[in-house]
């Protein structure tokens, strides 16, 4: 990057006799004013002097990087100059920093791309070399000075283009993020990598800024990681990532004055603790695609549902233990006694399955869209979807508008200057609650309700071949892709329809989930000549995968031969959802596997219902091996007649 293209002759100044910082900034902002930068002198520094209130801009070695984002500024540029007396009182990183040398970076508003971000990480970078800094405090002239800033040291240079690969290296990942999240968040970054660079170690950063996740890991860095250093001071996303990881945390600027000595911490940290087996998580973010609606949609739905399984299981916990006291100790005068002990585990389970189910659902779905912000508003929609009777179906719909509507108002009502807090703390949950309430409960919310509330009573009255049929549907969609987009379709239909208070298709989901490693196992015991040595390695343990409703087990297989196994794997699918179905078993509690079978529901005895559900199981699994080993038996003997015909 060329500063002389971002700058100019008349935007350098040398030996200012200037003794505050206000008047620092105020003298370079009218600079930028009067070069034709800004529109407006009043707006551009207002937005600079609310950035100072948000963490210091001082850093050490006589450095100040102050920086301002507003409309008013016209292209990404910034003014600099030198002091005749260091500023004392600058508010720094380092508390003994006398600021000598001054940059104010001017950043437009909506500006696309990263260029005010690559401005800020160049200077970082440059100024950390100390023979740099010294060359433009040590300039002579104004023409000096400006054409000093894009010299780099030969040292410098020859320290950016070698790099050793050594597999052997230590890998060290970051994680740097402040509050406003472009100085100290891209400072660090320098500092850490610079650090690393010096003393043999590759560190990776990622900066979680204004501009969201910049340089994210990918899953390969994570997998050959040996520790990973938390350089912030605000909370950092998708941590999820990392927990096989050693970690170090410490404050964002730490770094700017010991970055040897936090990845020495480090690498202490990962000799001591070693690092656990990497498990991709479903929160890896995509390091290629470009976000679309859909993929925010479907984000947000998987968001809200992962928030309120805890409360469903939880709830559904409790719920099955005060009926099981009730039934085996012949309570169940207590179990209907107001203020009872036994009375009071059922409405709290209630409670969360009843009261909190479509609020927390809502809330987290806009808060996937919207972040923070969101939270408040998708609240008011999950109760006003609830107010009006439009359940799960409401909630989606309430998560997805107040989403939507805080970021609608996000993007045209930042919150920056004297009202940031207002904007934050009062607009964006008052407006957004107001709107996305009003809407909820005099325009959408009630055709929701209607439908809501058919598809409940079309479920509660499914019987005979109908029951069939969305058995039949359920079982397939489980096994058709084990996991994939079609798998949690399912998923989600079945958890939502708990929420509406109707248990069966999770119960079919359930017994599904076993169908598939139980036929995978089942099918390489009686075929075992059809299949390969590694295939039957699988085959052994893939039953104790279903036993847990596992079904990931059987993809091996579908990888292999998606043409012959996935169509066998659906089959007893269908046929196992089908029988479950049929008989109307439910499961009001997500479990998996074999461990639901005390929790199952129906108007048979409990020993029964669980036969039934276990039988269906295993039938389906049955049916599936069949299919698997006369598939497998067709493939082989192609194989056979392909090598005499050649």
């Amino acid at each position: 990057m060329e500063f002389k293209k971002i700058t100019n002759e008349n935007l350098v100044f040398l030996k200012q006799k200037i003794k505050t910082k206000k008047d620092a900034i105020k003298f370079l902002a009218r600079k930028l004013y009067d070069e034709g930068k800004l529109t407006s002198y009043e707006e551009y520094l207002e937005a600079v002097m609310y950035r100072e209130t948000l963490s210091p801009t001082g850093f050490e070695r006589g450095l100040a990087i102050p920086h301002g984002k507003s409309k008013s500024v016209k292209e990404a540029a910034f003014a600099a100059m030198t002091l005749e007396t260091p500023i004392e009182n600058w508010e720094s990183v380092d508390p003994n920093n006398k600021v000598e040398i001054i940059f104010l970076i001017a950043v437009p508003e909506n500006e696309g791309g990263n260029t005010h971000i690559q401005i800020l990480s160049e200077l970082v970078t440059r100024l950390s070399n100390e023979d740099y800094m010294n060359m433009l405090l040590n300039s002579k002239t104004k023409k000096e000075l400006f054409n000093n800033l894009d010299i780099k040291e030969k040292k410098e240079q020859i320290k950016e283009e070698i790099r050793i690969q050594n597999e052997s290296k230590k890998i060290i990942l970051a994680i740097t993020a402040c509050p406003a999240g472009i100085a100290h968040t891209y400072m660090s970054a320098e500092a850490l990598i610079k650090a690393g660079k010096e003393i043999g170690v590759d560190v990776y950063v990622e900066k979680q800024g204004a501009n969201g996740m910049v340089d994210p890991h990918t899953p390969d860095i994570i997998k050959r990681a040996d520790a990973i250093i938390y350089a912030t001071d605000v909370a950092p996303k998708n941590t999820e990532r990392f927990e096989h990881l050693p970690n170090i945390k410490t404050s964002v600027a730490a770094p700017l004055k010991r970055a040897k000595e936090i990845i020495y911490e480090a690498l202490e940290v990962a000799q001591k603790q070693g690092k656990g087996d990497y498990i991709e998580k479903s929160s890896d973010i995509s390091y290629c695609e470009k976000s679309s609606w859909k993929k925010d949609v479907k984000s947000a739905i998987l968001t809200g549902v992962s928030h309120i399984i805890p409360l469903i299981v939880a709830g559904g916990m409790i719920l099955a233990f005060a009926v099981l006291a009730s039934q085996a100790f012949g309570l169940q005068e207590l179990y209907n006694q107001e203020g009872s002990w036994l009375w009071q585990l059922r409405k709290l389970s209630g409670g969360m399955l009843g009261t909190l189910m479509v609020p927390v659902l809502s809330a987290y779905m806009s808060y996937s869209l919207a972040e923070k912000p969101g939270l408040g508003p998708g609240f008011a929609a999950g109760l006003a979807a609830d107010l009006i009777g439009s359940g799960f179906l409401g909630g989606m719909l309430g998560g997805l508008l107040a989403g939507y509507i805080v970021k609608f108002l996000k993007k045209n009502i930042p919150a920056k200057g004297t009202l940031a807090g207002f904007v934050s703390f009062w607009v964006y949950p008052v407006v957004g609650s107001l709107v996305v309430g009003l809407l909820m409960l005099f325009v959408v919310g009630k055709p929701v309700a209607a439908l809501n509330n058919g598809l409940i009573n079309w479920l509660n009255g499914m019987t005979g071949v109908n029951a069939i049929l969305l058995g039949a549907i359920i079982g397939a969609m489980v096994s058709f892709d084990l996991g994939g987009p079609i798998n949690k379709a399912a998923y989600t239909f079945a958890i939502g329809a708990i929420a509406s208070g109707n248990f069966i298709p999770y119960a079919i989901f359930a017994s599904v989930k076993m169908v598939s490693a139980f036929g995978v196992t089942i099918a390489t015991v009686l075929g075992r000549d059809l299949f390969s040595e590694s295939e039957k390695e699988i085959g052994k343990q893939t039953w104790i995968l279903g036993l847990a409703g596992i079904t990931e087990g059987a993809i091996p297989f579908m990888i292999e031969d998606p043409i012959r196994v996935i169509p066998s794997l659906v089959a007893g699918s269908a046929i196992t959802g089908s029988i479950v179905a049929f008989f109307n078993i439910g499961l009001q509690v997500p479990g998996a596997g074999i461990f639901s079978l005390a929790l199952l529901e129906g108007s048979m005895s409990g020993f029964i219902i669980a036969s039934i559900w276990f039988f269906a199981a295993v039938l389906g699994a049955i049916i599936s091996a069949i299919l698997l080993i006369i598939t497998r038996k067709q493939k082989n003997q192609r194989k056979i007649h392909k090598k005499i015909r050649y």
